[in-house]
């Protein structure tokens, strides 16, 4: 099994590949997010670790949506992000008024290096939206996206409180 642990923290980062090592695993270790994404570029993982109460890794995952948003929604278009905190959850929605993605497509933009053939000309590699889910999939929490072509897309980050 190959492993990718991501973790600023360079002396837990090498506690904790020395124990995955020491179990039999193949590991990789990045520092940072850009080394992460090269590993992932040329590599395939079993798993992904990342340091999940580290809110950086929180605001990678919402930036990479948000750059989803303004790289797909034409001048003078919109982007809104809201936030709601309910008792057990808090949801962010950040809603632009881009293309859009049509539903038979909305399961495929998550998958990594995944582009849809008429963004091809628009800079990305298909990797942000696959580390946003990870990253909040590791905190407990999910994203959903709602969307229609013309009529932009709404994606709605749920982090369970505390997160």
């Amino acid at each position: 099994m190959r492993l990718l642990v991501v973790e600023d923290d360079h002396l837990l980062n090498n506690t904790l590949c020395y124990n995955l090592l020491a179990a039999g695993y193949t590991v990789d270790a990045a520092m940072s997010k850009s080394e992460a994404v090269n590993f992932c570029e040329t590599r395939d993982y079993d798993l992904i670790v990342l340091d999940v109460n580290d809110k950086k890794w929180t605001g990678e995952a919402l930036f990479n949506i948000l750059d989803n948003a303004v790289k797909y929604t034409p001048a003078g278009g919109t982007i809104r992000v809201s936030v709601q905190s309910r008792e057990l959850y808090i949801k962010i929605n950040i809603t632009d008024s881009g293309k859009g993605i049509a539903e038979n497509r909305q399961g495929m933009i998550f998958k990594r290096f995944y582009r849809e053939e008429e963004v091809h000309d628009v800079e990305g590699i298909g990797i942000g939206l696959y580390l946003a889910r990870e990253i909040i999939t590791m905190q407990g929490g999910y994203i959903k996206v709602t969307s229609a072509v013309g009529s932009g897309s709404t994606f709605s980050v749920f982090l369970p409180r505390g997160s």
